[in-house]
């Protein structure tokens, strides 16, 4: 996914937020797949994401909150 406001493609905290809040399903798998080979991601979703865990219409990032919580319980 090309970021509006980035000039590289690496999984910093703003460019998982760019993923999530705008991106399509193929940048979502891109996404699942760097999480899946770096655990290490899911600290930086989770930091993302727990912002809007108080917005009821922020379903995007509800979903990969409760990814990233199923994920970690999992390993």
């Amino acid at each position: 996914m090309l970021h509006r406001h980035l000039n590289h493609q690496r999984y910093t905290l703003a460019a998982i937020d760019d993923v999530i809040s705008r991106g399509r399903w193929q940048d979502w798998a891109e996404l699942r797949r760097a999480v899946l080979s770096d655990r290490s991601l899911l600290d930086k979703v989770e930091r993302v994401c727990r912002p809007y865990v108080a917005d009821p219409y922020a379903q995007r990032h509800h979903f990969w909150m409760h990814y990233a919580e199923k994920h970690r319980s999992a390993t």
